[in-house]
């Protein structure tokens, strides 16, 4: 009998301890937002996101001793712009607040009632959960309200499906930058203006659960959903449901979505005006709908992305949800081939960025029309009339020319990209770094004649070198425009090159890595796919098969990026080089020996594909050996 009662005991007291787990598991983004959510961002577990970043390679760097004094230069400019005047509308301290994230970390942009046409705000909701620090935060919210209350702001309490919300007045005051402001009405005469209506932040707190927003409305629906309202979630809709199981498996470190089909409805609402043709023919002004019917944006559903950090690497994606049938425009051109997109033989060793994209040209010629003549037919007559000058000029002397037969009608489905490292440590060495265009052909003449006769209308050539031989092929100089230097003199000239080998069409301004693609068909070049590991790294990113894929060796267009910052930076010419303001936060003259913090970086691939779904892009950047 006793044995019995004390089972029965136990398995009451399992249950209710089960019961209490459960009641104080906060859920998920998605089962708190709400259904009309346009865009949101989510780390599920902020402990584990923020000890995980720590260790990661770009984060130490951050805090290496080396960065120091870029680093402290950069946080006094951020607290100065950012926190302190946050601290000082809000009179709270923000480093009592770092390290309440322990659990989920949500913002979120809503539609809130919005046709998109009219003066609602967007609703914005941030939700934090603090699970074991409850306890301080409900301390700091409370110490939080009594300043405010101090300070004679006028608080109130709304009581929302049970959950009391402070209500903060936030208008006319710095932080009032951060809630988006209703957008200004027209004034009518006829009619009495009305004051604007001060802006309003709502706050509580659920358990462990911090929930802001910016309107009651917002605030509502997440206040129902954590009191056990049937109200519909953003987890509801159709299109994130897909995502999720597609996208969002596998527990992501964090995973951020946009309903692109909500937001397009909202750009091409009914209450849109007509497009003004009333101006310049030339520079209408377009509606939104117009706009978007015309880049093909109406096809897309959602963009999803995702990140997934671990002890190897970090693997970021990005999805395009766009259906096969109904692309159009720039969701068109961009669905690359399932097609081979390795890097071939003739690529050398040294080379420090590859990319290749197995794009149809003929395909993007013919969409890119189609837009330009959605958006307005007089474009497309301009267009017209540009080849048709172009013609004009080259029948001179080809009677025969035809732009669109020769350049357009010739393209292939192959585009390869590889830059190598500069050739000097010179500002001007640093900015040209040897790149070479390869595009794959039907008639590689046919193009080159192409590309020569259209870049003569801007660039005479007749002064430029006769084509010459190399090793059996035509290496042709294609004159530049040249420049006026500030003393009023003219710049040398400089050419653009261009040959045809291997069924490419090879482009470059610079003559050595065109030439070192030509003489690669010997087979006596030390390849880059050769690589050790690289099919390894390829695997993370999907392989090499998708259409897209592109290769970086980081460790040393680092070497050329930190070489060219802190050169710019001495000689002054970073403040021509970049806006004021960049000057303001980053110093680059600061910036350490890039030798010093070489062993942060390594290398990086991506890869891309598009199936009857959508459209993926991966990147994956390994864990560099030298911090094992």
């Amino acid at each position: 009998m006793k044995q019995n009662s004390l089972r029965r005991f136990a398995a009451a007291a399992f249950l209710l301890a089960g019961t209490a787990l459960l009641s104080a598991a906060i859920p998920p983004a998605e089962k708190l937002l709400p259904a009309d959510t346009l865009a949101f961002f989510t780390v599920p577990d902020y402990a584990e996101f923020s000890a995980g970043s720590r260790l990661t390679p770009m984060m130490q760097l951050w805090n290496d001793p080396a960065m120091r004094p870029f680093h402290d230069k950069f946080m006094a400019k951020w607290n100065d712009t950012f926190v302190a005047p946050l601290e000082n509308d809000l009179g709270l301290k923000v480093a009592d607040f770092m390290s309440l994230p322990q659990g989920q970390l949500t913002i979120a942009l809503t539609v809130n009632g919005s046709n998109g046409h009219d003066d609602t705000p967007p609703g914005m909701i941030l939700l934090l959960d603090a699970k074991e620090q409850s306890g301080t935060l409900k301390t700091n919210l409370a110490a939080l309200t009594k300043k405010w209350k101090d300070a004679g702001r006028k608080l109130r309490t709304e009581n929302i499906h049970g959950l009391p919300f402070t209500v903060v007045p936030v208008a006319g005051n710095d932080f009032a930058a951060l809630i988006p402001s209703k957008k200004a009405a027209a004034v009518d005469p006829d009619k009495p203006t009305k004051p604007a209506k001060p802006e309003e932040m709502y706050f509580t707190q659920f358990e462990s659960l911090l929930v802001v927003g910016n309107t009651a409305s917002v605030v509502e629906i997440v206040a129902a959903h954590l009191t056990g309202g049937s109200t519909p979630a953003i987890a509801d809709d159709a299109t994130f449901a897909a995502d999720k199981l597609s996208q969002f498996r596998d527990a992501p470190t964090a995973y951020a979505w946009f309903n692109g089909g909500k937001f397009v409805s909202l750009l091409t609402g009914d209450n849109e005006t007509p497009d003004d043709n009333t101006g310049s023919p030339f520079m209408p002004k377009f509606t939104a709908a117009k706009v978007v019917g015309a880049i093909g944006l109406g096809g897309l559903k959602s963009v999803s992305a995702t990140v997934r950090q671990s002890p190897e690497g970090m693997n970021l994606a990005l999805h395009l949800a766009a259906p096969e049938s109904t692309r159009a425009g720039l969701l068109k051109i961009l669905s690359v081939a399932p097609k081979d997109s390795s890097i071939p033989a003739f690529v050398p060793a040294d080379a420090v960025k590859f990319s290749r994209l197995r794009l149809d040209g003929k395909q993007a010629w013919n969409e890119l029309q189609k837009m330009v003549d959605a958006l307005n037919p007089q474009y497309s007559a301009m267009l017209n009339s540009a080849i048709a000058a172009v013609n004009g000029i080259a029948q001179a002397k080809d009677p025969g020319f035809d732009l669109r037969t020769s350049l357009f009608g010739n393209l292939g489905d192959d585009l390869i990209i590889y830059t190598k490292p500069p050739t000097g440590d010179r500002l001007a060495d640093l900015l040209k770094a040897p790149v070479i265009y390869l595009l794959g052909v039907v008639n590689p003449e046919q193009v080159i004649n192409g590309i020569r006769n259209l870049v003569a209308v801007t660039s005479p050539q007749d002064g430029a070198p006769a084509p010459r031989d190399f090793l059996g092929h035509k290496l042709y100089s294609l004159a530049q425009r040249q420049k006026q230097l500030p003393d009023g003199t003219t710049a040398p000239p400089t050419y653009l090159y261009a040959a045809a080998s291997g069924g490419y069409v090879a482009l470059s301004k610079d003559v050595s890595i065109l030439e070192e693609f030509i003489r690669s068909a010997d087979g006596k070049l030390k390849p880059l796919n050769e690589t050790p590991g690289l099919a390894e790294l390829a695997s993370h990113v999907g392989g090499m098969g998708g259409g897209l894929f592109s290769y970086e060796n980081q460790h040393e267009t680092m070497r050329t990026t930190f070489k060219f910052l802190k050169s710019a930076a001495i000689t002054g010419a970073a403040a021509r080089m970049f806006p004021p303001t960049v000057g303001d936060w980053a110093d680059f003259g600061l910036l350490p020996e890039y030798d010093s913090v070489s062993k942060y970086f390594y290398r990086s691939v991506v890869g891309g594909n598009a199936n009857a779904e959508g459209l993926t892009l991966k990147l994956y950047t390994p864990r560099p050996p030298t911090l094992d």
